[in-house]
């Protein structure tokens, strides 16, 4: 049947209007309207005519249809790039549960009215004589201004209207009766804020090695024939990725094409625009978090109007509404930041993939450590798989050493730093040379480790680690198995046990004691506050203004630092034993990457990884750079337990002020889970607390639902939104739901 009716989101800046209204829809436009569409409709008890966006099409009236208001027109004048981006935000709301007015803000971000800036000029419109005739009038009758401003124009027939308005002292009146006697007049020209003016450097172009070459050339090769083509490049850290990724973006500007590149933190920015831009030039732009709204909304309207080739930045570049958009790559691939922590909780892969589907751009996934997700894409046909074997510059891969901890304990070493780091960095310092200590503390959930075995506490059930709360229990985040604390190792005995702790303050104070007289940076979340926090100590490092640098998972996410020659991996253990199953593909990419830090320009690189667990799968593999055997091991867990990629799941995340509610609405919503899988044998873990039960007097539960088929489970989330849009019981519940 055909569809008689669409729903029009009206406003996505009014959260008054924050819902769907349904429209009839006119003979002469049936068979032409789609999701995303723009609409010309009256609103309103005056019926005025304002613009709104069609969010869904159906057969079925939701009240009387002959109550309900006609589409007057479809709006020819809007962008096309903005109707493929809601038609982009209505597949986010499918796909990742939310409301189409949350999917909407997160795909069109900057519809908040920001105001533009303005270069204005003031020309002299009449002839030298003509010019000197007025001035004498003007004196002649006193009228000073207007005479002192014409004075000035006939030495300077144009100036800028700041000068005029503030060194002059004119006024505006007084330049509109010279506008209106046609003395001058005043011309406008936008301007747009640019996050990247700063940056200078000649444009360069490097050249290619014969693996670079032959990837580029290959991809290049199906430009037209697959314009949809998905491409997994899988190199080893320092094999050049950067340089593939800028001859495609080339080749597509080429062709007049544009070009989204996606960087896992905001920390990244810095480094890869400078090489972007010594490419490109002033045709590349940067969006993140830490711009102005007024530099956001110039970054998108220069855009939308053609004047950049290349956006580069975090999640919500991918929304960049370029008029033809030719390919999108996602750099560090794998990074967890590239899943979204707000409803909706999309992964920028999967909205990159759609929307390079929409759009027939070609998408390009890169890293030295790929995703599950996308080897197993490469693996059985998704992505056309690409290997880098070598370092760009044939530098060789640091050796790398594994520092078992629970050894430097019984041998009396209680320091952070291992024997073998700290003789590493006296003879590498020493030569003049710079050193970088990665504190790993991604996930960190307080887990219980034995210090003089190894052994951490796990769940009997789900095979993630047990985290410790203040009460003295330990939980499982996936089922809610708890149990109380452990004083003694269960295996060895020991009363070694316990939960680690460490910050990079400490280990900053420690280095300076064992190291005096050499200068230590540290980069965390403290000391990169500032808008430029990130990119002042990238450079001051670079630079070589510090010897050491400190710091969490920012500093080791594909910088590129020639002086380099020590990479210390201070407790690998805190990102092994985090209760995600995901824990042993973080730390293998985590240690990999940090790794990849060490020896980029010629010299030896060192890099010594310290843990309790030295015989763990995960790391035996990051200290060989086997990315291929650690895929195999791990994907046979993954097979085991039912996990992604092999299997699909769905985490519904509930929050609430009272916890006793909360309790009661996760146990009705498993009940209901249950029933509406009927025969299909799913797999439902919790509710259980999250890994963070509490946030500021919130409550908060998850429950789990794994199953091998996502269509399924896509079905089994749209009846949940139904069931808990009409029980009143879950009004004060917030849920949000997280599909892998």
């Amino acid at each position: 049947m055909q569809e008689c009716y669409a729903d029009v989101i009206v406003d996505i800046t009014s959260e008054k209007l924050d819902r769907p209204f349904q429209y009839r829809i006119p003979e002469e436009l049936r068979g032409r309207l789609e999701p995303g569409m723009v609409v010309e409709i009256p609103f309103g008890s005056g019926n005025r005519c304002i613009r709104g966006y069609v969010t869904g099409l159906t057969s079925h009236a939701d009240y009387d249809p002959a109550k309900m208001k006609e589409i007057r027109a479809v709006v020819t004048d809007s962008s096309d790039a903005q109707s493929r981006l809601i038609g982009l935000a209505a597949w986010i709301r499918d796909r990742y549960g939310s409301t189409m007015i949350q999917a909407l803000k997160t795909v069109l971000p900057v519809k908040r009215k920001v105001r533009g800036r303005e270069k204005k000029t003031v020309y002299l419109e009449l002839s030298a004589e003509e010019g000197r005739e007025k001035l004498a009038f003007f004196e002649k009758k006193h009228q000073t201004a207007r005479a002192r401003l014409l004075a000035a124009l006939l030495e300077e027939p144009v100036m800028p209207y700041e000068l005029v308005t503030d060194k002059l002292n004119i006024t505006a009146p007084v330049m509109k009766a010279l506008q209106e006697q046609g003395i001058i007049s005043v011309k406008r020209e936008k301007i747009y804020r640019n996050p990247v003016a700063e940056l200078s450097g000649e444009q360069t172009r490097v050249l290619l090695n014969e693996e670079q070459r032959a990837v580029a050339g290959a991809i290049i090769g199906e430009w037209e024939e697959n314009p949809q083509g998905r491409y997994l490049l899988h190199g080893v850290t320092g094999s050049g990725k950067t340089e593939v990724y800028m001859e495609l973006i080339a080749h597509a500007v080429s062709r007049g094409e544009q070009a989204i590149v996606l960087i896992p933190e905001i920390a990244l920015t810095y480094q890869t625009v400078l090489r972007f831009y010594r490419r490109f030039g002033d045709r590349v732009s940067v969006i993140n978090s830490r711009l102005s709204a007024g530099e956001r909304y110039d970054q998108f309207e220069r855009a939308r109007q053609g004047e950049l080739d290349v956006m580069i930045g975090p999640r919500s570049a991918l929304f960049t509404p370029f008029p033809r958009l030719g390919i999108i790559v996602i750099d560090e691939e794998h990074e967890p930041a590239y899943q979204s922590e707000l409803t909706p909780r999309y992964h920028a892969r999967e909205v990159a993939l759609q929307r390079g589907k929409m759009e027939n751009a070609r998408v390009v996934l890169g890293s030295a450590t790929p995703s599950l997700e996308a080897y197993y894409g490469a693996q059985t046909g998704q992505y056309r798989l690409f290997t880098l074997n070598r370092r760009a510059k044939e530098a060789a891969l640091p050796t790398v050493e594994v520092a078992d901890l629970r050894q430097e304990l019984r041998e009396g070493n209680r320091s952070i730093l291992s024997r073998r780091l700290q003789e590493l960095m006296e003879t590498e310092l020493a030569g003049g040379h710079q050193v970088m200590l990665f504190l790993n503390r991604r996930g960190y959930a307080g887990f219980v480790s034995c210090r003089s075995c190894g052994y951490v506490v796990k769940c009997p059930h789900c095979d993630v680690s047990l985290s410790l709360h203040s009460n003295g229990k330990m939980i499982c985040h996936y089922c809610g198995y708890s149990q109380p604390r452990v004083t003694k190792c269960p295996v060895c005995g020991s009363g070694f046990i316990r939960s680690f702790k460490a910050g990079t303050q400490q280990i900053e104070e420690e280095v300076k004691r064992r190291f005096p007289g050499y200068r230590v940076l540290r980069m965390d979340m403290d000391t990169t506050r500032e808008k430029e926090g990130h990119g002042v100590i990238l450079s001051a490092f670079a630079n070589h203004e510090a010897d050491i640098l400190i710091g969490t998972q920012m500093i080791v996410k594909g910088h590129d630092f020639p002086e380099v020659t020590v990479m210390g991996v201070l407790a690998a253990d805190l990102s092994l034993h985090v209760p995600d199953f995901r824990a042993a593909e973080r730390t293998f990419q985590l240690l990999t990457q940090a790794a990849g830090r060490a020896g980029r320009a010629g010299a030896p690189g060192y890099v010594v990884i310290q843990t309790y667990d030295p015989e763990h799968f995960s790391i035996r593999a990051a200290a060989r750079q086997d990315y291929p055997g650690f895929y195999r091991q791990e994907m046979r867990y993954r097979a085991l337990a039912g996990y992604p990629p092999v299997g699909g799941m769905l985490a519904i995340h509930c929050a609430c002020a009272q916890e006793e509610l909360l309790q009661t609405a996760c146990g009705y919503l498993k009940r209901f889970i249950l029933k509406a899988a009927g025969s299909c044998p799913v797999s439902v873990l919790g509710p259980a607390p999250e890994s963070v039960a509490k946030i500021q007097d919130i409550y908060r539960m998850v429950i789990y639902i794994k199953y091998e088929k996502m269509p399924v489970l896509t079905a089994i989330k749209n009846r949940i939104e139904r069931y808990v849009a009409v029980n009143q019981g879950f009004q004060t519940v917030q849920i949000v739901y997280d599909m892998s």
